[in-house]
């Protein structure tokens, strides 16, 4: 009887049996949860990971054993109480372990995840002039409505198109298709439309032009339309680059975008205000940065005729035309491309603690609010991320314009990737990836995002050397060209543009696929160095070169003689007509700045009736030409040709004159 009562008390489960089974429970939940947040740590130290998780596992088959034992006894005495307390003191530490591995992991994991934007938020504007009495879109009637014939297109077909149906504006209205949003904004204002779709970052984009700064008071906006899409959806190259292996040589195009959002989340591309291309090659550490100016004249990839423009118009089209643009351009493969907002780049300066930049003058500019001004002074100093911001996006204060704003622009991110390498804590990190997941868009996807660990760990290993080195090898590229006041076709007036010189645009292409491993690298035959002069580094694509190639353009030939005329016509290669008995040129067929290569045609020449009336002073000896040519004037036709051949070859001049 006594072996059968003390073989119950054995047998028996112990008085608090359910905690050991919740703690278990909870123990083997937290374990698991911290082994698969483990396991998307794809290739980042697998050695060690494999271990842990191993160790993980291990733990977890132990915990399963003594806690069944301790419920289900065997036929012998138990020990001791106090076994069973330190088990579940230990199941207690190991969730808690557990817990705070894998939240860590899903915080940083999440964070990364968030830095490529799975869904963008596009937007579509129906705008009208500010004096329309139109107000709203069911009082339109009988309108011209101008939209974009680019079916393909979200913000300038797709959702304006949704809009026409949901209103029904194309019963009682026309719709007038349109090649690009310029013609139409130039329609709009001149009367030949009377309203237009616009993207939603419209005001950006055309404010930049003198003609249309005023752009957001000269208009009223009466419909609006916004769509959450998937950008894998919308964009060709969002996966293009999905499968490439991050540890081999890549490029990556950083867009700066003047927005004073604090999450990037919106289709910002349309008022990109920075374009850097930068290569990379991680067998090496070393990189190529090259500044696109704004201005760069160069063929838009989107358009239906590739006609050359300003590199930044074509920022409204989205990031396939951008990317497309300069891909086509440079003649290399853009694999990534990331996107900052200004406002979350002075955020990321501050988490970084400041950078180090020498100032050379004093810059002022809006803050990153556009609320107030803020200045820099000279002097080497330690910036935060307001007057980091000065420094990068001022341009009106500097010699050079826009080339020293992209300068700056490169200093900053030298000293930001300098920075990076000081990082000592836990708080500094989780703030940098905060900020950087709310203000930047990426293509990266998070696996290759997690790669940049390994690249990351040889950068620092070979950087432990000296303090001061730096992290990786950068050479800055410079396209280098001359500026021109060449007629916007579309835009229909004179426009600035920067005009790439070949021979540059050629050194810099070099440079970026012999970093890429797609082109020999060509050895400097020649050296020179004086130990009396500090040593400088060679800025690539910056010259001296002999020519610069630029257009060929119309002048303007209103008040020119005929014979001053077609001296000009032979002089630029233009096959020129004339129209009319003598005087002077009082109209021509195309507009002065054109350039002669665009001429469909003879270039027509109207002359004034009475020579003495609108003639503008001409010397002597051209005035006795006149006369004679006046008198032979009267025995040929009313409409003379003077024909000389078409050359569509771009104008040399001196390259030094017109760089900057």
């Amino acid at each position: 009887m006594e072996e059968e009562m003390d073989d119950a008390m054995i047998q028996k489960k112990p008085k608090f049996w359910p905690i050991y089974v919740l703690l278990l429970i909870i123990a083997l939940g937290t374990s698991a949860f911290a082994i698969y947040e483990l396991s998307l740590l794809s290739n980042i130290e697998n050695t060690i990971r494999y271990i842990v998780m191993g160790v993980l596992g291990l733990i977890d088959l132990i915990l399963i054993l003594r806690v069944r034992r301790i419920l289900h006894p065997k036929k012998k005495k138990v020990k001791k109480i106090k076994k069973h307390r330190f088990i579940l003191f230990f199941m207690i530490l190991y969730s808690i372990f557990c817990g705070v591995i894998g939240g860590a992991i899903y915080y940083v994991y999440g964070e990364i995840s968030g830095l490529n934007k799975e869904y963008v938020v596009y937007t579509s504007k129906l705008i009208v002039p500010k004096d329309s009495k139109v107000e709203k879109p069911s009082e339109m009637l009988d309108m011209k409505i101008a939209i974009l014939e680019d079916e393909e297109s979200i913000e300038g077909y797709k959702i304006p198109m949704d809009m026409v149906k949901e209103q029904k504006l194309e019963d009682e209205n026309e719709l007038v298709p349109y090649g690009d949003f310029t013609s139409m904004v130039v329609d709009l204002y001149a009367g030949d439309v009377d309203a237009c779709f616009v993207p939603g970052g419209y005001v950006e984009l055309f404010s930049t032009m003198d003609e249309y700064k005023n752009i957001e008071s000269d208009t009223k906006v009466i419909l609006k339309k916004s769509e959450k899409l998937k950008k894998a959806n919308t964009s060709k190259i969002e996966m293009a680059s999905a499968g490439k292996d991050i540890r081999e040589p890549f490029t990556i195009l950083l867009m700066g975008i003047d927005s004073t959002d604090e999450v990037l989340s919106k289709n910002a591309v349309a008022n990109g205000d920075t374009l850097i291309l930068i290569t990379f090659n991680p067998k090496t550490l070393n990189a190529t940065m090259l500044s696109i100016p704004r201005d760069s004249y160069v063929p838009i990839a989107c358009w239906s005729d590739r006609a050359e423009n300003k590199i930044t118009h074509a920022a409204a089209y989205g990031n396939d035309c951008m990317i497309q643009t300069i891909q086509n351009y440079f003649d290399v493969n853009i694999d990534y491309y990331a996107k900052i907002n200004f406002k979350g780049m002075v955020k990321l300066v501050n988490a970084l603690g400041g950078v180090e930049i020498d100032v050379e003058k004093e810059l002022c500019t809006d803050d990153s609010n556009r609320m107030q001004e803020i200045c820099v002074q000279p002097g080497k100093q330690i910036l935060d991320g307001e007057h980091a911001l000065v420094y990068a996006r001022n341009r009106k204060q500097l010699a050079d314009g826009d080339f020293g704003r992209n300068y700056h622009q490169q200093v900053i991110i030298k000293a930001m990737a300098d920075k990076i390498k000081d990082i000592d804590d836990v708080g500094t990190f989780m703030n940098i990836l905060n900020t950087i997941s709310n203000s930047m868009d990426t293509n990266l996807t998070t696996k290759q995002i997690l790669s940049f660990y390994n690249v990351a760990k040889d950068i620092m290993r070979k950087s432990l050397s000296t303090k001061e080195a730096s992290l990786v090898n950068i050479d800055r590229l410079y396209l280098q060209g001359s500026g021109q006041m060449i007629y916007d076709e579309r835009a229909r007036m004179v426009l600035w543009d920067y005009v790439p010189n070949k021979s540059s645009k050629k050194d810099v292409i070099q440079a970026m696929k012999e970093n890429l491993e797609l082109a020999d690298h060509k050895p400097i035959k020649e050296f020179h160095f004086s130990i009396n002069q500090p040593y400088e580094k060679e800025v690539i694509g910056y010259g001296p070169y002999n020519n610069t190639g630029t257009y060929t353009l119309i002048p303007d030939f209103t008040g020119d003689t005929q014979s001053t005329a077609s001296a000009s016509c032979q002089k630029y290669n233009i096959r020129c007509t004339f129209k009319g008995t003598g005087g002077t040129v009082v109209s021509q067929s195309e507009p002065a700045g054109k350039r002669v290569d665009k001429l469909n045609g003879a270039l027509e020449l109207t002359l004034s009736q009475n020579s003495e009336s609108t003639k503008k002073k001409v010397p002597v000896e051209e005035e006795e030409e006149e006369e004679k040519e006046d008198e032979d004037d009267e025995t040929n036709t009313s409409n003379s040709e003077a024909t000389l051949p078409e050359n569509t070859e771009r104008q040399t001049e001196t390259d030094d004159e017109e760089n900057e």
